[in-house]
C-alpha cells in the first residue's frame, strides 16, 4: 500500500510538471523602456561623466554610448504594457448582422449618350461629287451635311479574334537546358578542332588546284616602289678636344650588330621624319 501511494504522488507531480505555466502579461512583456536617468548611472560605466551631470544629456543620442554586452539606447521613452501599437479602425458598416440583414446593391450610374464622331471621309467624297473643292465650300458643305459614324457602322468591333489551337501555350519560351556532358568532355573544343582541320585542308585543296601562272617581268612602276633612294648622311660635328675620345657605353653585343643596326637606320632615313630621322614613318 504504501507503494501504491508513492507512486501516485509521483503520477501527479509529472502531472504538474507537464501542465504549461501560465504567466502574466508582465511576466511575459518586459517592462517599459525609459532613458537613462542620473540614478541608473553606477562608476565603471560608458556613460559615467566628471562635473555636471543633467538628466538632458542622457536624452540625445549623440551624446549616449552604447554599455558593453547591451544595445544602444535611443532615449526614447516607451509606453507601458496596457498600450496597444498600430491603427483603430473603427467599423462603419454594421458588422456581420448587417451584412446578413441587408446587401447593398451598386447601382450603376446612368451613362449619358456620347456624341458620334464625324465621317470626313464619306462628307469629303460627297463634297468631291458635289464639285466642292475649296475650303469654304467643303465647311459649308459639313454644315449642310453632317454625317456621323454609328455604333453599328464601326467595323472594329465586328472583327472577332483569330482562331487560336486549343493545345496553345502562351508566353515566352524556356531557355534550352545547358548541355553538361558536352561541357565536360569538351565536345565543343573537338567540334572546333574538327571545324580548323577541314579549313586547312579546303585551303591546301585550293591551293593545289591554282593555275601558277608564268614568268612575272617587273614593270618600271614596281621597280620604283622597290626602289630605296641613297641618303647622303652628314658627319656629325663633334667638339675638337672630343673627336678623339672612345665611347663609354656600348650597347650592341658585337660590332656586326652594331652595323647592322646601323646599316638599317641609314635604308630608313629617307621615310622616316625629324632632323636626325628617327620619327614615325611618313608613308603608312
Amino acid at each position: 500500500m504504501p507503494e501504491a501511494r508513492s507512486s501516485g504522488l509521483d503520477l501527479t507531480r509529472w502531472r504538474k510538471q507537464q501542465q504549461p505555466v501560465r504567466r502574466t502579461v508582465s511576466q511575459v512583456c518586459p517592462p517599459p523602456r525609459r532613458p537613462l536617468t542620473v540614478a541608473d548611472i553606477r562608476p565603471g560605466m560608458e556613460n559615467e561623466r566628471l562635473g555636471v551631470v543633467r538628466d538632458s544629456m542622457f536624452q540625445n543620442p549623440l551624446i549616449v554610448k552604447a554599455e558593453l554586452g547591451k544595445p544602444r539606447e535611443r532615449s526614447y521613452s516607451l509606453p507601458g504594457i496596457n498600450f496597444n501599437y498600430g491603427l483603430y479602425i473603427r467599423g462603419l458598416d454594421g458588422g456581420v448582422p448587417e451584412a446578413i440583414g441587408s446587401w447593398n446593391v451598386f447601382k450603376q450610374q446612368p451613362t449619358c449618350p456620347h456624341e458620334l464622331t464625324r465621317n470626313y471621309i464619306a462628307m469629303n467624297r460627297g463634297a468631291v461629287k458635289a464639285s466642292l473643292v475649296t475650303a469654304r465650300e467643303n465647311l459649308l458643305y459639313r454644315q449642310l451635311n453632317d454625317i456621323r459614324i454609328s455604333d453599328q457602322d464601326d467595323r472594329r468591333l465586328k472583327k472577332e479574334p483569330p482562331p487560336l489551337p486549343p493545345n496553345m501555350t502562351f508566353g515566352i519560351q524556356a531557355r534550352p537546358s545547358t548541355p553538361f556532358f558536352d561541357l565536360l568532355q569538351h565536345r565543343y573544343l573537338q567540334l572546333w578542332v574538327q571545324e580548323q582541320k577541314a579549313t586547312q585542308k579546303a585551303i591546301k585543296l585550293e591551293k593545289k588546284q591554282k593555275v601558277v601562272l608564268g614568268k612575272l617581268y617587273e614593270t618600271r612602276s614596281s621597280q620604283l616602289r622597290k626602289y630605296k633612294p641613297p641618303v647622303k648622311l652628314d658627319t656629325l660635328w663633334h667638339m675638337p678636344h672630343f673627336q678623339k675620345v672612345g665611347r663609354h657605353l656600348d650597347t650592341f653585343p658585337t660590332e656586326a650588330d652594331r652595323q647592322r643596326a646601323l646599316k638599317a637606320h641609314r635604308e630608313e632615313c629617307a621615310v622616316r621624319q625629324g632632323t636626325l630621322r628617327m620619327g614615325n614613318y611618313t608613308h603608312p
